[in-house]
Parts: structure tokens; sequence; C-alpha cells
């Protein structure tokens, strides 16, 4: 009797076989096998792979903020209560939290929602950092960004007057929305960001856009990333109005994605909507804001070390970065390195990116895994590592375009 596998690639739904996550995409995993063959002495001109793919902080040496980790060992943990090495505001803020847990325990189930106390801080960070009132009944907790996206985006999957709903995003865009778009069937509706000026919003831009999908598709509803991911910038208040006076006009629901927000470099942030860290006075209050704000100056030095790097390698540009925490540089690809991508069947900067780290170790991400106009040619990199390993790759990434356009010049 012939044994057959229940679940094939033809029997399996057909929109999961549509996701592309660059981020963790083929560049990572020749990464993983070059670190492989490195511990068993292969040589190569490099001594050890520099991951830039992805935006993991405490990977890349940024310490965890103190405070945050008191209150999730303290919940876990309530006997830690009586070490005098833990604030007495990190135990009174484990105490409410664990009052609001059923039994007292954290490993109780919650509300689907969240717990309420948890939520009542949201809304008062909410209502503090817009001077507009917010409400506990309107917050709704997941774990994680991508599970909250997700179930948003949920809601919007049904025709309507016949026409398939889409959803518009940006180009570039992090690869979890277009994924989660696949995975649902949704239709995407892209807009590109004016990367000419600083990556800004364009509203002609977006009724292009609009108006294109509207002929085969219902659009439902705009997704605005900001600080950017992976473009980096902060958008302008006025840019802003305009965006939300044109999803008024056409009916769309905003999802705005705000993860970096408490990571901005330069320019000031506003929410769309215009968590409570500790407050002035309370013990943890000077510690948490002295790691907090270590944190953005590395950052700060990170991003203007990558824009004045970037900026001076010839071949490649990079726009100021305002926030978040990657650079999405531009790079120049001879056209000989294009015929030779194709004859490889890769993108132009997907075979950038692949020679990039055969040649020096470095592992970053091709644009064209985040969507870009056709014809432009990126890549983007983490900007977290600690200074000398960021230097190093970047001193990496300036020898190795050198020689790559030399080669196909």
């Amino acid at each position: 009797m012939k044994l057959e596998k229940c679940i094939t690639e033809t029997n399996v739904n057909q929109n999961m076989l549509n996701i592309k996550y660059a981020v963790r995409g083929p560049i990572l995993e020749r990464a993983i096998q070059i670190e492989r063959e490195l511990e068993k002495g292969v040589k190569k001109p490099f001594e050890r792979v520099v991951r830039a793919n992805i935006g993991d902080c405490h990977a890349l040496g940024q310490p965890p903020i103190t405070f945050i980790r008191q209150v999730l060992a303290l919940a876990a943990c309530p006997a830690l209560a009586s070490s005098p090495d833990v604030p007495d505001d990190v135990k009174q803020r484990v105490k409410e939290l664990l009052e609001d847990c059923t039994k007292g325990s954290v490993g109780s189930y919650s509300p689907s929602n969240g717990l309420n106390l948890v939520r009542r801080s949201v809304a008062e960070y909410l209502e503090a950092r817009d001077g507009v009132a917010a409400s506990l009944e309107d917050v709704y907790l997941g774990s994680g960004a991508s599970d909250v996206i997700k179930a948003v985006l949920s809601l919007f999957v049904q025709d309507v007057d016949g026409k398939p709903p889409a959803v518009m995003i940006p180009i570039p865009q992090y690869p979890l929305f277009s994924g989660t778009l696949s995975e649902l069937g949704l239709r995407q509706a892209n807009y590109y960001l004016d990367e000419d000026n600083d990556w800004a919003i364009q509203v002609q831009e977006l009724e292009r856009s609009w108006r294109e999908a509207s002929r085969q598709c219902h659009v439902r509803a705009l997704v605005v990333i900001n600080p950017g991911n992976p473009t980096g910038q902060v958008l302008a208040r006025e840019n802003m109005e305009e965006i939300i006076k044109f999803a008024y006009d056409h009916e769309l629901f905003i999802l705005a994605d705000e993860v970096y927000q408490e990571n901005i470099i330069s320019k000031p942030f506003h929410s769309f909507k215009k968590m409570k860290p500790p407050a002035p006075g309370e013990a943890s209050h000077a510690g948490f804001r002295r790691e907090a704000q270590a944190a953005r100056r590395r950052l700060a030095a990170r991003a203007r070390s990558a824009h004045r790097v970037f900026n001076s390698i010839p071949g490649l540009s990079c726009n100021a970065i305002d926030g978040a925490m990657f650079a999405f540089p531009r790079i120049e690809i001879p056209e000989r390195a294009q015929v030779a991508a194709a004859e490889a069947g890769l993108q132009p900067d997907e075979f950038y990116c692949l020679r990039l780290l055969e040649e020096t170790g470095v592992c970053v991400v091709p644009g064209s895994g985040f969507g870009q106009r056709p014809g432009s040619f990126h890549f983007r990199t983490t900007i977290l590592h600690p200074r000398a390993e960021f230097q190093y790759m970047l001193e990496s990434v300036r020898r190795f375009h050198a020689a790559f356009r030399q080669s196909y010049s």
C-alpha cells in the first residue's frame, strides 16, 4: 500500500504559497549555511557573518531596559518581592498587575482584548501623549504587532458591491503587510513613497493608487508606517493632515503602524490618533530615563554614520534617517550585473546582496523584498550594531561596492 501525504502544495491553502518574507528569506538561509561552513573551517575572505537583516535589538547588543525586566521577573515569580534589590515602584506595579489577573497569577487566561489594567494604562498614555480623550474600551491588545495587524485586516475580507476588497500599502513596505494580505486573500494596492522628498507620502500618488485599484476592487483601508520601515522617515504633521483628509474623502480605514514611535532620531513625532513608563518621582524613573536616552543616543549616532558613509560611496545614496532602526540606501547596479542577475534567476538587488554576503559576510535584505519603484534598487540594513561592528559593516560595504562596480562596469 502506497502512503500518500495528506497535505501537499496542491491541496494546501494556495494563498499561503504567495507569501514572501524577505527578512527571513533565501539570503538569510545562505548566511546561516556560511556560518556553519566557517565553524567547520571552510576558508572565506572574511572571518564572520554580520547579520543586518533584522532589527533584533538584544541580539545586536542593546541592553534591555532594567525596569521592564524587573516587572516581568517579579510578575512571573512574586516571591522576588522580598528582595531589597527590587525598587518599590516595581513592586507596586506588579502588585496592581497581579490583582487584575485571575487568582493573582500571570499564568491564568486573560480577557481576549487584554488585561483591563493594562488597557486603562494604554488609554491614559494615549490621552497624555495626544491631548485627546481615549477609552480603555477602544483598546485591543495582542501578542505582538503581527497578531493585531492580521486581526484588523481580517475585518475587510468581504466583497463590496460585487468587487473584491483591497488595501493600500506603501512601497517600500514591511513585508508583514503584503504577506498578511496574501494569506487573507486581500488585494494589494501599492502607493509609492517619494524617495526624492525624504520618502514623503504625496496625495497625488495616493489618488493614483486608489483610482487604479478601484477599477477592479473596492478599496477598504490605507496602511501608513510612521516612522517608516524600511525607509526610516518621520512624517511631517502637514503631510499627515493631508493623508487623513484623503482617507476621509474616500471612506478608508487608516491602519497606522507606529511601532517605532519611541525610536525617534530627528524631527518631532505626531501620532495619527492625537504604557506608562515610570512616572517622574518614582524610584525607577531616573534609571529608566537614563537607559532609554542612552539607547536613543546610540541609535542617533549609528543613523548619522550610516547616512554619512552611504552617501560618500560612489553609486550609493541614502536619505536622512529620522526614526526607526534601519537604513534603506539606493544602489546603482551596472547593466552587466543586471544581466548576470537575470541569468542566475535573481532580481538585481538580490544578486547584489547575495554577492555582498558571499564576499564580505554582511547579510542585508534586498529592496525588492519590500517593494520599490521599477528600475530602482535598494537594500535594507539595521543600524543597531555595536559601534565597532557597525563600522566594520559599513567599510565592508564600501570595499565591496567599489569592487562590484569595477567588475561589472
